[in-house]
Parts: structure tokens; C-alpha cells; sequence
């Protein structure tokens, strides 16, 4: 892939006045920094690519934004960048040279971004939390329950957690006398407003 694309020529030239000086520097500063940036149009606007994204400028009617691919796992000491409105860029909105951090700042990001694509490092991935199941009250133990007014309000404002650790311990009980005692037990701490593992804590 050539390092220039024609295509980003193109898109600077059909940019606003205001824009022009702005995308230029940021491409000129994006190639001084490493040879091995190559351009593409993707999604309708300038990627810099090496090994996979590394950062990409925009121009609006009113402003520019330049971003980085992976900016969340940049190191930036100084809270630079931007992880508010996408549209924006890393920066925030530009308008002029002067809205963008310094040259050397922001070859510092460039080359930390080369380094991640080349490493294969890629963003760590937010895992959805594990979806609750619905707590299943045994009937025996709910007719216990209810005859403890005291136990039954501290059960109630327990948090799911707490409410599955007395279930689960009286549902996992192997025969029918161990059952009836943990059930006995955990009225009694309940009552007194101890969670189960309160032992432990």
C-alpha cells in the first residue's frame, strides 16, 4: 500500500478554509513521525494506518477532529485526550493549529499507537455482567420465613448476594435433618440481622 492516497488529497481539498491548514499539519506531522504510516479513506474520512489503525482526522463545516484508533490504552500523563464525544477526536473540537497539543506531544501518542498495532495488543474487553438468575424460595423455608417478622425484613433488604448465600446453603443441605437445621439457623441470624459468611467479614 502506498503511503499516500491520493483520495486524502482530495478530501483536504474539498475541506473548509479554516480546515485545510489543520489536516495538513496533521498529516505531514503523522508521516515525519514513522515512514511506515500508509493512508486509506475508510468510512468516508483519512485513516493512518500501520499494522491496523493508528489514528484518523475528520472535518466538519465547523470544526476538525483527530483521534486515535485505541486512544483508551494510550499512556497520557497530562489527561489530554479526549474519551468524551466520538465525533470530536481525542482532542475535542478544532478550529484552528492552535487547539491541538504540541507536535512533539502528539508524535509521543503516534509512536505509542504504532507500538500497540505492532505488539498486537488489543483494547481489553468490557465484560457484560453476569445476568442475575431469580432466587427460587423454597416453600418450606418461605413458611418459616414468614412466621419471623424480624428475619423476614432483614432477608428482604439483603442484597442478592446475601440472599443466595442463605438459599443456596439450605437448598445444597444432603438430607432432610441438615435442612431443617440450617433452615432453623438461618432464621436465628437473620433475625439478628447477620448475613451467612457474617463470620467472615
Amino acid at each position: 500500500m502506498e503511503q499516500y492516497d491520493p483520495r486524502v488529497d482530495a478530501y483536504i481539498d474539498k475541506a473548509a478554509p479554516f480546515a485545510k491548514p489543520i489536516l495538513e499539519h496533521l498529516r505531514k506531522l503523522v508521516h515525519q513521525t514513522s515512514p511506515l504510516i500508509t493512508e486509506a479513506i475508510k468510512w468516508g474520512f483519512p485513516f493512518f494506518d500501520y499494522k491496523g489503525p493508528v489514528c484518523q482526522m475528520v472535518s466538519f463545516k465547523e470544526h476538525c477532529g483527530f483521534g486515535f484508533w485505541k486512544a483508551s490504552m494510550l499512556h497520557d500523563p497530562n489527561k489530554l485526550l479526549n474519551t468524551g464525544e466520538p465525533a470530536a477526536g481525542s482532542f475535542g473540537r478544532i478550529t484552528k493549529l492552535a487547539d491541538l497539543p504540541s507536535d512533539d506531544i502528539l508524535k509521543e501518542f503516534i509512536l505509542q499507537a504504532i507500538h500497540i498495532n505492532e505488539q498486537g495488543i488489543k483494547p481489553a474487553v468490557k465484560k457484560a455482567p453476569a445476568e442475575k438468575k431469580e432466587l427460587i424460595m423454597p416453600d418450606d423455608f418461605s413458611v418459616i420465613l414468614n412466621g419471623n417478622a424480624q428475619a423476614k425484613a432483614v432477608f428482604e433488604n439483603f442484597s442478592y448476594s446475601h440472599k443466595k448465600e442463605y438459599l443456596e446453603w439450605i437448598t445444597e443441605a444432603k438430607t432432610e435433618a441438615t435442612r431443617e437445621k440450617r433452615m432453623q439457623s438461618a432464621i436465628e441470624m437473620m433475625a439478628e440481622g447477620k448475613s451467612k459468611n457474617w463470620k467472615y467479614k
